[in-house]
C-alpha cells in the first residue's frame, strides 16, 4: 500500500484483485456507527482514489458485517452545540462525500451488510453499482431524528427508485432489507449475506479490468442526471444543517438515547 494512504485512521485498505482498492469504514462500536474523523475520511478518500494510477475501480465496505450505522449519537448531538465554522465544516464534509464521489472517474462498488443510515448510507448510495445483502438494513433515518435528510437522498433516491418511494421512505423512515431494495431499485443486486462481498469484489474486478475509457466515460455520463440535481441536494444539505440548531434534533437524539418515541412540538417556519 502506497504512502497515498498511510494518514488515514478510520479507513483501512485492502487489495483484493489487481487494480481494485477495497476501503474499509471502520467506525464506532457494533453498528460501526460515523464519528467525526471518519465522516471527514469519507469526504476525501475519493480524491485518492482519483489520482492513483494503480487503481481503475474501488469498493466501500463496512467492518465486519455492519456497513454502518449513520452519524454516532455523540457526533449528532454536538453539531447542534458546536460553533458556526464547526457546522460549516461538517456540512462540507457531508457535501464532498456526494461530489467526490459523484466526479470520481473510476467506478466505486459499495456492498452493504447489516446498517447503513446515514453519511453511511451516502458512501453505499453514491456508488455506481450497489450490491446488499438479503438482510442488510437500510435507513435514511433523519426525519426520525427530526432533520432534514440531507446528507445524500434528494439527489439519488428519485432517480433509484422513484418519487413516491423515495416520500415515503424519507418521510417515515421505515426498516428497507436488501431485497425490498432490490425490488424497488434502491440497489443494484441483492445477494446471500455470506455472498457479498466476494460479489462486490468480483464487479470490480470485471470493472478494473474493461475498458477504461469507455467504462469512466460512461460513468461520467450517466452522472450528469445527479449533477441537473446539484440544486436540490445543495438545498437539502443547507436546510439539513439548519436544522440541527432546532428542538427537534434535541428531541430525537433524546429519544433514540431513552428507546422512546420522540416528542416533536416544534412548530415549522415554512
Amino acid at each position: 500500500m502506497t504512502s497515498r494512504y498511510s494518514s488515514y485512521q478510520k479507513l483501512t485498505f485492502e487489495r483484493p484483485a489487481p487494480k481494485v482498492l477495497e476501503i474499509v469504514l471502520n467506525g464506532v462500536g457494533r453498528g460501526n456507527a460515523c464519528d467525526a474523523q471518519l465522516h471527514a475520511e469519507m469526504a476525501v478518500i475519493w480524491k485518492d482514489v482519483e489520482a492513483d494510477p494503480e487503481i481503475n475501480a474501488a469498493i466501500v465496505r463496512g467492518r465486519d458485517d455492519a456497513f454502518c450505522a449513520g452519524g454516532h449519537m455523540d457526533l449528532v448531538e454536538d453539531l447542534g452545540q458546536v460553533p458556526f465554522l464547526d457546522l460549516v465544516t461538517s456540512w462540507k464534509e457531508a457535501r464532498g462525500i456526494v461530489y467526490n464521489m459523484l466526479n470520481c472517474p473510476k467506478p466505486i462498488v459499495s456492498a452493504i451488510r447489516g446498517p447503513a443510515a446515514g453519511a453511511g448510507l451516502a458512501c453505499a448510495m453514491l456508488a455506481d453499482i450497489i450490491i446488499a445483502a438479503k438482510t442488510a438494513r437500510i435507513n435514511d433515518a433523519h426525519v426520525k431524528l427530526g432533520m432534514v435528510a440531507g446528507d445524500h437522498a434528494a439527489i439519488i433516491w428519485p432517480l433509484l427508485c422513484g418519487m413516491a418511494k423515495s416520500k415515503y421512505h424519507l418521510l417515515l423512515n421505515d426498516m428497507i432489507s436488501g431485497e425490498e431494495a432490490e425490488r424497488i431499485g434502491l440497489v443494484s443486486l441483492c445477494v446471500e449475506d455470506d455472498q457479498t462481498y466476494d460479489k462486490a469484489r468480483e464487479v470490480a474486478a470485471r470493472l478494473a479490468s474493461g475498458a477504461q475509457t469507455a467504462i469512466r466515460w460512461t460513468k461520467y455520463v450517466l452522472n450528469n442526471w445527479l449533477r441537473q440535481a446539484g440544486p436540490t441536494f445543495d438545498t437539502s444539505l443547507a436546510f439539513s444543517a439548519m436544522s440541527f440548531l432546532g428542538p427537534d434534533v434535541k428531541e430525537g437524539i433524546a429519544a433514540m438515547r431513552e428507546k422512546r418515541k420522540p416528542n416533536f412540538t416544534a412548530g415549522s417556519p415554512l
